[in-house]
């Protein structure tokens, strides 16, 4: 392909467009750029790629037609979860978003802002009303990096290098922030109830010592049961000077007490539930909150967005917090480091929980619990099926174990394809004491219907 293509979806692919940046930067050519990689490093051969295509109806129409390869959510009925959920997006949601000011809501600066800074200051006021605490961040990758974020707030803030963790803990959660704590912190497990899934408070005391910078749970946990000892367990970290930190589905606190009224100091979770489509394991972002203290709005290294008068008599603005606390204003100095996130995410997050309000949030609670009890009951009636594992409380998750049907979960889940649906997520090499057994979710989106569908495809399935 020549050197003179100009790709029309390629900003700056005009030759003359070329030459005048590399002027501008004073170079005669792109080769320059890379005159510090040895020869030795480089790839000499021409790459074995398809030769572009110029024509962007034609690129749109080859890019569709791989991915309509894909058996997607909107084919199949799926009750898979375990991080990424299944949740109505209401189309004004993705109309706001789709704005060309929100599209370009780039997270970094309030440059050529034209509503991020309030968008986002809303979604953390509401945030903060749902986890009750006072202050919230701009968005994070995703719930596992603001768990490695709230971890080494709380190292800093107690200058201790040790997090006891819940066993229960999302594996792939668990897998983030500990990379994000290398090398100099350490993650610690606390086994839990076989029985009820509960954290065994014996084992916590146990653990906690000087040395204890912070205890952290998921609630509700990544197995689909609600922790119902957080008050304790706050109790237990506050006795020993280690902070309380609380992992949470959002979209369980229309129903279940939130994370700021037993104790946590805090708050961390996953903004996925509130308007984010899911994009085949993304649509993720992340948030932090704490008490309105000094102590903990100095650790943070996200950006945080107030509200503030200005010049003009009763008019408002918005801007950065505190900024100067950030690797934004002092760079190396920064105590911790954070890139470009997920505004835009954040922004359809505070657009959906504006939509449903405090009694929307519990009736999209009530509606999950209602399911998840039912699809218990349902899969509970099958021959050789435990449903639900846990002997507790459950939102919308639950373990169901298979051991006593002879076959394995991948089986049955490779079955399940065969009549369109997504079978719960493969526990076996996550949690094998549990046995063959997977996590199911219902949110929202399934229906009676879409229940007794699953029921009737395992009844055939096992009974064949």
């Amino acid at each position: 392909m020549s050197n003179k293509t100009v790709f029309p979806y390629m900003p700056n692919s005009v030759p003359e467009m070329k030459e005048t940046l590399l002027k501008e930067i004073g170079i005669d050519s792109v080769e320059d750029i890379y005159k510090e990689i040895p020869e030795h490093l480089r790839f000499k051969e021409k790459m074995d790629i398809p030769a572009p295509i110029l024509s962007e109806y034609e690129l749109k129409k080859h890019v569709e037609s791989i991915l309509e390869k894909n058996i997607s959510c909107s084919k199949y009925l799926s009750f898979l979860g375990a991080g990424t959920w299944q949740h109505y997006v209401p189309s004004v949601v993705d109309t706001i978003v789709s704005r060309d000011e929100f599209l370009t809501a780039y997270v970094g600066d309030l440059y050529g802002d034209h509503g991020k800074g309030q968008a986002l200051f809303e979604t953390s006021s509401m945030v903060g009303e749902l986890v009750d605490m006072d202050v919230v961040s701009t968005p994070t990758y995703d719930w596992g990096n603001a768990i490695g974020i709230s971890f080494r707030m709380a190292a800093r803030m107690t200058g201790r290098k040790e997090i006891l963790v819940a066993e229960t803990m999302s594996p792939s959660r668990f897998a983030v922030a500990e990379n994000y704590c290398r090398p100099d912190l350490t993650l610690k497990k606390i086994p839990f109830d076989p029985q009820s899934g509960l954290m065994d408070l014996h084992y916590l005391k146990q653990a906690l010592s000087k040395d204890t910078a912070a205890v952290y749970i998921e609630n509700p946990s990544y197995l689909g049961f609600v922790e119902l000892q957080g008050k304790e367990i706050a109790s237990l970290a506050h006795q020993f000077g280690a902070e309380m930190i609380v992992g949470v589905d959002p979209s369980s606190l229309g129903v279940l007490t939130p994370p700021g009224q037993y104790g946590a100091d805090i708050v961390c979770g996953e903004l996925q539930p509130f308007g984010n489509h899911m994009q085949w394991g993304g649509g993720l972002s992340g948030f932090i909150a704490s008490k309105d203290e000094e102590k903990y709005v100095a650790e943070y290294p996200t950006l945080m967005f107030g509200i503030t008068t200005t010049q003009k008599e009763g008019e408002y603005g918005f801007g950065d917090v505190f900024f100067e606390r950030t690797s934004y204003a002092v760079r190396e100095k920064g105590k911790d480091f954070v890139g470009t996130t997920t505004a835009l995410y954040g922004i359809a997050a505070g657009v959906y929980l504006a939509l449903l309000g405090p009694h929307g949030m519990r009736e999209l609670g009530e509606g999950i619990m209602q399911r998840s009890t039912y699809l218990a009951k349902q899969l509970a009636k099958l021959p050789g099926v435990k449903a639900p594992v846990l002997q507790n409380a459950h939102f919308k998750e639950l373990i169901v174990n298979f051991d006593d049907t002879g076959k394995t979960v991948a089986e049955i889940n490779k079955s399940l394809l065969q009549y369109e649906i997504f079978g719960g997520k493969d526990l076996s090499e996550e949690f094998p004491q549990f046995g063959q057994s997977a996590l199911f979710c219902v949110t929202e989106i399934h229906t009676q219907a879409d229940i007794e569908k699953l029921a009737h495809a395992l009844k055939d399935i096992l009974e064949a």
